[in-house]
């Protein structure tokens, strides 16, 4: 199987999509269990959402699952968030903390040990690459890490999550330019609500290559499921007419970032 797709392009935005892959291998299916293949925890169809957004724009989009290793986690298998419930490198369980694999059948560190090289490391490899790439063309890469979750998850935090979730590490992964405008594009989404550094700070992606200092910008965007499916429960369909509307904020926040590359290039 395909670990990525790779679609190059000429703009200074890279757009990453480390969780709407559903792909696992056989050997790895076998091992979970009936919940376990539900693969609920996927970011569903948000290549979908942001698929011709942004003319020119570079995509590196995981196709396997992050049941079978997670492309947005620490490979040292350090927590995003210390003391909080998540998810970890290879999870064991769901985001309602349920169990997704066989009795006796987990990923042992050996299997780790595989997946992070067979599978976490082609990804980031191939997402390094795009980002020198368009740095030696613009000077400046601003990297959006596209992510969604459901709306309501008790095991997760508290409350319905809001619609717009966006995540730069308190400011750490970019220019404070664009934090602004992202988030000021978010909060003038009319029917929307917002969160800057909320309970989503920006996972392992946004923080290993957000170094505003060396011209490489990174930002997450964490999109509550509710925005854009018909049901957060299987079968997860998309609802047209909610994408539709969704994609006109979305839309204004890639272009917000383009026309800012060019401010900040070194």
């Amino acid at each position: 199987m395909a670990l990525f797709e790779l679609h190059q392009g000429t703009s200074p935005v890279i757009l990453a999509f480390p969780h709407t892959g559903t792909d696992v291998p056989a050997d790895i299916w076998e091992r979970l269990n009936d919940n376990g293949r539900i693969l609920a925890d996927t970011d569903w169809h948000i290549e979908r959402l942001y698929d011709g957004l942004l003319p020119n724009v570079t995509t590196v989009r995981a196709t396997f699952h992050r049941y079978v290793i997670d492309a947005n986690r620490d490979p040292a298998g350090v927590s995003l968030y210390p003391g909080q419930n998540t998810t970890g490198l290879v999870p064991e369980t769901d985001f309602d903390g349920k169990p997704i694999w066989k009795d006796g059948a987990a990923p042992t560190e050996a299997d780790i040990a595989y997946r992070l090289a067979n599978f976490h490391a082609p990804y980031h490899a191939a997402l390094a690459a795009e980002i020198e790439r368009v740095k030696a063309i613009h000077g400046v890469a601003i990297l959006y890490d596209c992510h969604s979750i459901r709306s309501l998850i008790p095991f997760l935090f508290e409350g319905r999550l809001p619609d717009f979730n966006v995540g730069t590490d308190m400011g750490r992964t970019c220019d404070k330019a664009i934090e602004t405008a992202t988030y000021e594009a978010c909060a003038a989404a009319e029917g929307y609500t917002s969160i800057l550094n909320g309970r989503f700070k920006g996972g392992w992606t946004t923080r290993h290559y957000g170094k505003p200092a060396t011209g490489v910008h990174a930002i997450q965007m964490e999109l509550a499921q509710v925005s854009h499916l018909a049901t957060e429960v299987p079968p997860f369909a998309l609802d047209e007419e909610k994408a539709a509307r969704l994609r006109i904020p979305l839309k204004d926040i890639l272009n917000r970032l383009e026309a800012l590359a060019s401010t900040l290039s070194r």
